[in-house]
C-alpha cells in the first residue's frame, strides 16, 4: 500500500516526521538538525506525498512519540500498539522489529541477545543491519539495542550515537555494567 502523506510534529528534542498509508505508519523520522531539514528528509523519503494533517490513528501515534520523547512515565504510552505498514520490509527485519518493539522504555539488550531471541545466535551483525535500516524509529526502538561490550554501538539517525544516548537518558535507562556512558556527553542535550 503506498504512502498517502506525511506530517511533521514538534517534540522536546526537535521536529519529527511521520508518514502513513491506509494500513498503518510507513515511516517515522527522528529530528534532523532543524525543522526544515526534517521536512526535506521526509520529502526525500516520500517524494510522491504531500504534507497533510494526520488522521486520528496517526495523531494517537504522534502523541505517544511526543510522550516518549518527553520522558513521560511508561504507563500512559504504548508504542507497541501503533500499527506499522511493513510492505516492502524484509521478513528478517520484521522479526527483529517485532522483538525490539517488546522492549520497554529504559530497557536495553544487546544485538546478540536479540539474535538469541530470534533463535539465531550468529545473527548479531544481521540484527544490527536490520536496526540500522529501521524506518520507524522510535516506534521501533532501535536505540534500546546496544553493542556486546555495553557501549552504545551504532545509530543511523541524525546525531548518531549522541542521539541514541540522549534517547536512553530521556528514558532513564538502567544498565547492568559499565560502558554505555563511558564517553562524556553534553548534558545540555537533554
Amino acid at each position: 500500500m503506498p504512502t498517502q502523506a506525511y506530517a511533521l510534529f514538534p517534540t522536546p528534542i526537535g521536529h519529527c516526521g511521520i508518514a502513513w498509508s491506509e494500513r498503518g505508519l510507513t515511516g517515522v523520522q527522528l529530528p534532523e538538525q532543524d525543522e526544515a531539514a526534517t521536512r526535506a528528509r521526509m520529502g526525500h523519503r516520500f517524494p510522491q506525498c504531500s504534507e497533510e494533517s494526520p488522521p486520528p490513528q496517526v495523531q494517537d501515534a504522534v502523541r505517544a512519540v511526543v510522550a516518549l520523547l518527553s520522558g513521560a512515565p511508561q504507563a500512559p504510552l504504548d508504542l507497541s500498539n501503533v500499527v506499522l505498514d511493513m510492505d516492502g520490509v524484509p521478513p528478517f527485519h520484521q522479526r527483529v522489529y517485532a522483538l525490539a518493539r517488546r522492549l520497554l522504555p529504559g530497557e536495553t539488550v544487546t544485538y546478540g541477545e536479540l539474535a538469541l531471541r530470534l533463535s539465531d545466535p550468529g545473527a548479531a551483525r544481521a540484527v544490527g543491519q536490520a536496526l540500522g535500516a529501521n524506518p520507524f524509529a522510535p516506534v521501533v526502538p532501535c536505540h534500546r539495542v546496544l553493542a556486546a561490550d555495553g557501549r552504545a554501538g551504532g545509530f543511523s539517525a541524525n546525531g548518531g550515537v549522541t542521539t541514541k544516548l540522549r534517547l536512553l537518558l530521556i528514558e532513564r535507562a538502567q544498565f547492568n555494567g559499565p560502558g554505555l556512558f563511558d564517553d562524556p556527553i553534553d548534558t545540555q542535550l537533554l
